[in-house]
C-alpha cells in the first residue's frame, strides 16, 4: 500500500505521506464495500483530514516550511520517515540507525563519527526513542545535552497509551518540540546558552523557557 520493498523500515507511522495514503486506502476500500455510501465516506475522509489532522497537519507544514535542509541527529530509524517527509537532512549513518533499529551493536567507526558531529555542533537537533535507550544511545544523549544541541523524544507506541493518533503526534513525545529551540539558537546567543543549560533538564521545561526567551518574554530579561 505505501510501496515499502522487503527490509524496508517499518516505522510508517512517522511518515506523513503515508499517513494520508492510508486514508486515502481506507476511504478507497469502504467505498467498494458499500458503493451507495461513496459521498458519504468521501465527506468522512474529507472531515477528519480537515478537522481531526488539522494540528498535525500545520505542525507538518510548519516545520517543513522553516527548517527543511536543517541537520538532525537521531537513534535510530524510527525517526527516517519523518526526516525525509519534513525535508531535513539525517547525518547519523544509515548503518548505526539500522544496527540500532535492528538490536545489532553499531559499529566503532559509526559511534565515532556521531561523536565528532555532537562534538562539532553539526546537528541541530537529536532525536532518540526513548523506548530503545540503549548504553550508546544514552551516551550520546548526555553529550548532545552537554554541548547544547536540543534533544527530543520519539517513542514507537502510543504516549499516553490511551491517546489518539493525532494526540500522540503532537504531542510532548514529537518532533515539533524542537521547533522553538532551532528558531532561539538560530536567532539569540543568549537563547543558546539557556538551552545549554537546560539540555541538562527533561525536554519539557526547557521547552517552555526556550518558548519565552524566543518571544521576548520574562526569561529573556533576566
Amino acid at each position: 500500500m505505501v510501496g515499502l520493498k522487503p527490509g524496508g523500515n517499518p516505522h510508517r507511522w512517522y511518515s506523513p505521506n503515508d499517513v494520508h495514503r492510508v486514508i486515502e486506502k481506507i476511504t478507497a476500500d469502504y467505498k467498494k464495500i458499500a458503493p451507495a455510501d461513496a459521498a458519504y465516506f468521501d465527506q468522512r475522509k474529507k472531515a477528519f483530514e480537515t478537522k481531526t489532522l488539522a494540528p498535525y497537519t500545520r505542525l507538518v507544514s510548519g516545520i517543513k516550511s522553516k527548517y527543511a535542509g536543517t541537520s538532525i541527529g537521531a537513534s535510530e530509524s524510527i525517526v527516517t520517515p519523518l526526516s525525509k517527509d519534513l525535508g531535513l537532512k539525517m547525518l547519523t549513518p544509515d548503518t548505526f540507525l539500522n544496527a540500532m533499529n535492528e538490536g545489532a551493536d553499531p559499529s566503532a567507526e559509526d559511534k565515532a563519527t556521531i561523536d565528532r558531529q555532537i562534538k562539532k555542533k553539526q546537528i541541530k537537533v537529536y532525536v532518540y526513542n526513548s523506548q530503545n535507550s540503549t548504553p550508546d544511545v544514552q551516551a550520546q544523549v548526555k553529550e548532545a545535552k552537554a554541548q547544547g544541541i536540543p534533544v527530543v523524544t520519539v517513542t514507537e507506541t502510543l504516549a499516553p497509551a490511551g491517546a489518539s493518533f493525532q494526540q500522540w503526534q503532537t504531542g510532548p513525545h514529537r518532533l515539533s518540540a524542537a521547533a522553538p529551540q532551532l528558531r532561539c539558537i538560530a536567532a539569540d546567543p543568549r537563547c543558546r546558552r539557556r538551552t545549554a543549560r537546560a539540555g541538562r533538564r527533561p525536554l519539557g521545561p526547557a521547552d517552555a523557557v526556550v518558548r519565552r526567551t524566543a518571544a521576548g518574554g520574562p526569561s529573556a530579561r533576566r
